[in-house]
């Protein structure tokens, strides 16, 4: 069993450009694999009333995030499909390519922030249609990402004749999607995605999800190897017992109310107990471990982990 590789996920709410450029910097000087950025217009929080404060847009601090780094393959953990036309879409991520040097990877999602749709004026259709939006919109982008023209003709989205120009510097940019639905979102991560992401569940939830997967792989003729298996997970370390306790508590000023329900899916601990809890995660199938941090960004213990965790799985 291979070694996994880390990432950082930076939520670009409540926060200054600065601050997110010393996570940037920090992360890509320091052998993360990945950094991305969410998509939200408002601070992601799962409780409406917790939805106070500020978020920078997803497209263009994405692609500030892809001139301030050097190293680390630039994502996007997900992409709303309702937000923007996929054709849209997809030419703005091709910027993002050009502007990485060919380190971009798009992650797409069907949206679940009915907050952010109803302010804004979006229709927040039934789960259902907004996962008929995603699989028409991904078959939309991969045209356009590897194609010379691209028609396509659904019920949410049409293009015709469209071409997408320049094509990015990566021949097949890699396309993820976000979710963890069994019936019909993980089939779809089976039949068009090169990555798989989830965040914030146990290892022994992953794991479930994570064999669904497998079986939609051979239901539609692919290598399970072919899509890569990642988590999102919350971070909560100190070097101590007692150091770790309070970044736990300082926990709650990043996720608000949701933090009881999301807490199977943060490591919290000394450097100890977050090794073991990564490897219950390794155990299960992951290949990346991803941080998912929000400011008040905690460089401190970001940088105990990437002293004292990471050479765990060097």
């Amino acid at each position: 069993m291979s070694p996994p590789l880390f990432g950082v996920h930076t939520g670009p709410q409540n926060c200054t450009y600065d601050d997110l450029k010393s996570v940037w910097h920090l992360a890509d000087r320091s052998g993360f694999h990945w950094v991305s950025i969410w998509d939200h217009f408002y601070p992601a929080m799962l409780v409406p009333s917790d939805a106070q404060g500020t978020c920078f847009e997803a497209v263009s601090i994405m692609t500030a995030l892809a001139a301030e780094t050097r190293n680390v393959r630039v994502g996007s953990l997900v992409y709303c499909m309702a937000y923007r036309h996929p054709a849209v879409l997809a030419n703005a991520m091709v910027t993002v390519d050009h502007v990485s040097g060919g380190r971009m990877e798009l992650g797409l999602g069907a949206g679940w922030s009915q907050i952010e749709f109803d302010a804004y004026g979006i229709p927040f259709l039934p789960m259902k249609d907004r996962l008929d939006q995603l699989e028409e919109g991904v078959q939309i982008i991969r045209g356009l990402l590897t194609q010379e023209v691209t028609t396509f003709r659904g019920r949410h989205y049409q293009v015709v004749d469209a071409r997408c120009e320049p094509k990015p510097l990566q021949k097949s940019p890699r396309l993820w999607i976000g979710g963890m639905g069994e019936k019909r979102l993980l089939r779809m991560v089976a039949k068009y995605a090169g990555g798989w992401n989830t965040p914030f569940i146990g290892p022994e939830l992953f794991a479930q999800k994570n064999q669904v997967l497998t079986r939609w792989c051979e239901v539609e003729k692919r290598e399970p190897r072919e899509v890569v298996r990642t988590i999102n997970l919350g971070l909560a370390i100190g070097r101590n017992e007692v150091e770790a306790a309070n970044k736990r508590e300082a926990l709650k000023q990043q996720f608000g109310s949701a933090l009881d329900f999301m807490s199977p899916g943060m490591l919290i601990g000394t450097p100890r107990q977050v090794i073991d809890r990564i490897g219950a995660y390794v155990d299960a199938g992951a290949e990346w471990i991803i941080l998912a941090l929000r400011a008040p960004f905690d460089l401190d213990g970001l940088q105990v982990f990437i002293d004292e965790v990471m050479p765990a799985f060097g």
